[in-house]
């Protein structure tokens, strides 16, 4: 790589990476979000180190007053569960580390031989699944004993107290100063799919009557197949929305909102995902000088921006539901599933007037389009009510002939 372009693209990275902590600070500032969240935790980070290094340094003046600061901020968790938690290991580690050093010393009484005797067990205790990311603590922990020589009965007795202390500092400072809860995180996650689907749907919508190419197609696709990323996000967020519930004390004061849908709300879209993946995949394959299926005619597929339009009112609906962005004009769900089904009959009713091999593409977008509406009717959030009816799912429809 040229010396001469390397400096321009750090450059511009750099630039980024100033814009990108400009926009946070900004969004921290203005509005409510995970950018204030994690503010908000910072600031009590700082201050629980702050209580615990006033109790433990400069009150009781502790001869390594440096453990309750330590133990105070790291303990200042995403959720009070993991607060206690975390805490529970660290001062397990920290007894265990401090332990085994001074014995370690005792047995060698040199303190490089305490370290290689020492060091190599507090690793093995630290990697054990059970402590997680709080394992290195005991390694940490048995250097400060050995470097600062505090071996006595006294020494280690302080140093379990100062740990101690910092450990209630911290996890009360959590639980009782706006303790986290991830209720909006939950919700935030959850309307992105159904306006991100929306989004994909109005833009083939509009972009399909004017005639579309094959990397048009396979962008589509690219972006039909980026919406199960989502879902997983979806099942972490609720993991975390279940765990700041734990042992927190300010659950019930909190304003939750509506109730988040069930997990079958996430099971049905990840049909609707795997639908709208292959949908994209078979207008990529039926286009172009490579297709691989031969495609529909224009007339046939001249139903179909209306029931993608269709589709999308009915994601934007549900995202207004869910409490995230408000379409520009009201939803009725309820009429724009009788629009979409509508379109879909039509739609259908030209697969019997295909030759064998328009029929096969023809056949592949009809199939997909009615699994996906039947899985947005099952992920219908709130009471099913509306001028609209699904058909039977097994009632066998030719439908009219849209030749005549």
């Amino acid at each position: 790589m040229s010396p001469l372009i390397e400096p321009s693209r750090l450059w511009r990275r750099a630039r980024w990476e100033a814009a990108a902590v400009g926009r946070s600070v900004q969004a921290a500032v203005t509005r409510s979000g995970p950018e204030r969240d994690l503010a908000v935790q910072a600031v009590k980070a700082a201050a629980a180190a702050v209580a615990a290094w006033a109790v433990a340094g400069w009150w009781w003046s502790a001869p390594l007053a440096l453990m309750a600061p330590w133990t105070a901020i790291v303990l200042v968790q995403s959720t009070v569960y993991r607060s206690l938690r975390a805490g529970l290991q660290q001062v397990v580690l920290i007894a265990g580390g401090t332990v085994l050093a001074a014995l370690a010393y005792t047995l060698t009484g040199d303190t490089m031989a305490a370290m290689a005797l020492v060091l190599p067990v507090t690793m093995l205790l630290g990697n054990y699944a059970r402590f997680g990311d709080q394992g290195v603590y005991a390694s940490t922990t048995a250097l400060f004993v050995l470097v600062y020589g505090s071996f006595s009965g006294y020494d280690i007795a302080h140093r379990l107290l100062e740990t101690a202390l910092g450990a209630v500092i911290g996890i009360a400072v959590n639980a009782l100063v706006l303790p986290p809860a991830h209720l909006r995180a939950a919700r935030d996650t959850l309307f992105r799919l159904p306006r991100d689907t929306a989004a994909l749907l109005r833009d083939m919508a509009e972009e399909m009557p004017e005639g579309y190419d094959r990397p048009q197609a396979q962008e589509w696709h690219i972006r039909a197949r980026r919406l199960p990323r989502l879902l997983d996000d979806i099942r972490n967020a609720r993991t975390w929305q279940r765990e700041s519930d734990r042992f927190n004390p300010a659950r019930r004061m909190r304003r939750r909102g509506p109730e988040l849908p069930s997990t079958d709300w996430d099971a049905s879209w990840e049909r609707i995902a795997d639908h709208l993946s292959t949908l994209t995949g078979v207008l990529a394959e039926a286009i172009g000088d490579e297709a691989r299926l031969r495609p529909p005619s224009g007339e046939a597929l001249a139903d179909l921006p209306e029931l993608l339009h269709a589709l999308a009112d009915v994601c934007e609906g549900d995202c207004a539901v869910l409490g995230g962005d408000r379409p520009d004009r009201r939803v009725d769900r309820g009429e724009a599933m009788g629009r979409a089904w509508e379109a879909h009959r039509r739609l259908k009713a030209w697969v019997s007037h295909q030759d064998e091999e328009t029929a096969v593409s023809l056949g592949g977008l009809v199939s997909e389009l009615q699994q996906t509406l039947y899985d947005l009717g099952d992920a219908m959030i709130g009471p099913r009510h509306g001028p609209w009816a699904p058909p039977p799912r097994t009632a066998p429809s030719a439908g009219p002939d849209p030749t005549a």
